[in-house]
């Protein structure tokens, strides 16, 4: 017992600075693991088997960013209810959330799994993937629809540690999928010493026994650790569904996933914009795209981290600690980013030249586009650091609503209108603008909205 009492992590007690970087740099490294991991099978697949077969895995990498969208809001409901449940000493009630939710991943992770497996091809020509695509498209994706229980299985279990107050192990473990999937795409594409040559398919199945070894061994390591809120033969009763908890994980969780649908949504359309102005406009846009994606992380990783830690000491009713959990990630949000984003200004053409060839008009728009977009992603980070704050407290239609003021009613109607008469620049100054809306609207809900009432667990009698 005493052993399981030091593995539970306290977000509750202890200087707020410290904890909060210190919690948020797992989560920031994962992020930033997950971007190179896929960059770097990217890099394996186009010099290995080309084109066609790099074509073939950007289908298939919409289907899951679609499927991960889809349960990513329910995991932070997880997140969010167990860290409520452990902020307030309830440690059963968060095993339950912890049952409740392993048969639920698992039912659902399964029936997507065989609904691929099934209509693989259907989806494949509703997405209008070309013809000689196909048939590498195929392949590869039945392969991660194949792997899905497994993605799905990591996503709750990591769902279950950041709500406790633990994101250094699930960052170890995605780090050994990572570094295993890395190394075996290369062995299994081209066959390299005992290693079949299997082409596209052995990319998918790099990706499918990174993540089974991974996580795997990360459940061997909790129960070996006996990690406080692991399931022993005791709790077998609570792995059945609890609709108490499945409706409030839906009802809290679906705004949440469709953020992100809204964010997708605002990007297409700007593709769809830009795309007017010719090819080199869309490759500039595309680089600063990928090079905003970076500056992002830090935002979100801070976001992720507040809303774990604002989650408990809500749970434990310490309102004081939480508003001033707030204004520090707003603090190391705008230090972070901010130092990130004048190092990439100081040294913008160098960067933008790792992606483009320095003789074409394309670097310079890119450059032009940076200049005016990088610097509004401190603001994003505002209104992402206290939308998670809200979130955490069960308050999370607000932060929806204004995702979809600020990207689809504010930054596609002035990129679009106004970028005819005022020229292309419009379009980039609809991101510090479109910002700028969310980061207010959301400031005044904090201050002044009634969001500390929208609690996911009820208080004790």
């Amino acid at each position: 017992m005493q052993r399981e009492k030091k593995a539970r992590p306290n977000l509750t007690e202890g200087p707020i600075t410290k904890t909060l970087i210190l919690f948020s740099l797992p989560i920031l490294l994962g992020n930033v693991l997950q971007s190179l991991n896929g960059s770097i099978n990217a890099i394996w697949i186009g010099n290995y088997l080309g084109e066609v077969a790099l074509a073939a895995t950007s289908n298939a990498n919409i289907i899951m960013f679609f499927l991960t969208s889809s349960i990513f809001g329910i995991a932070m409901a997880a997140v969010i209810l167990i860290g409520q449940h452990i902020g307030g000493g309830r440690v059963q009630e968060a095993k339950k959330v912890v049952g409740t939710s392993t048969i639920f991943f698992f039912t659902l992770s399964v029936l997507l799994a065989l609904f691929g497996l099934i209509f693989c091809s259907t989806i494949l020509d509703w997405m209008s993937t070309p013809p000689d695509v196909k048939e590498f498209a195929m392949t590869y994706t039945r392969i991660i629809f194949a792997g899905i229980p497994f993605t799905f299985g990591y996503n709750l279990i990591m769902a279950i540690l950041r709500g406790s107050g633990d994101a250094k192990t699930p960052f170890y473990f995605l780090l050994l999928s990572a570094v295993l999937d890395v190394a075996l795409n290369p062995l299994l594409i081209q066959g390299m010493g005992p290693f079949p040559k299997m082409g596209i398919a052995g990319s998918a199945v790099a990706t499918f026994f990174a993540q089974l070894i991974s996580l795997g061994l990360l459940v061997a390591y909790l129960y070996r650790k006996k990690y406080f809120l692991r399931i022993t033969r005791a709790d077998l009763p609570l792995l059945r569904i609890n609709w108490g908890i499945i409706r409030t994980l839906i009802q809290k969780g679906l705004p949440m996933g469709l953020n992100m649908v809204v964010v997708s949504v605002s990007n297409l359309l700007l593709v769809h914009l830009v795309n007017g102005y010719g090819a080199e406009s869309t490759a500039a846009f595309g680089v600063a795209m990928q090079i905003s994606g970076y500056v992002q992380l830090p935002a979100m990783a801070i976001g992720g981290a507040v809303t774990s830690m604002a989650a408990q000491n809500i749970g434990a009713d310490k309102w004081n600690r939480v508003n001033r959990i707030t204004w520090t990630g707003v603090a190391v949000n705008i230090g972070m980013t901010g130092l990130i984003v004048a190092v990439l200004l100081i040294f913008n053409r160098e960067v933008v030249s790792f992606f483009l060839p320095p003789e074409g008009k394309a670097i310079g728009i890119g450059v032009h586009i940076n200049n005016l977009t990088l610097w509004s992603f401190i603001i994003f980070g505002i209104f992402n650091v206290i939308g998670g704050v809200v979130r955490s407290a069960g308050a999370v239609m607000f932060p929806l609503l204004v995702a979809f003021i600020a990207l689809l009613l504010v930054r596609i109607p002035l990129a679009t209108v106004l970028s005819h008469s005022y020229g292309f620049d419009v379009i980039w100054w609809s991101f510090p603008v479109s910002f700028s809306v969310a980061a207010t609207l959301n400031l005044l809900y904090y201050q002044f909205g009634k969001w500390k009432q929208a609690r996911m667990v009820k208080r004790p009698a």
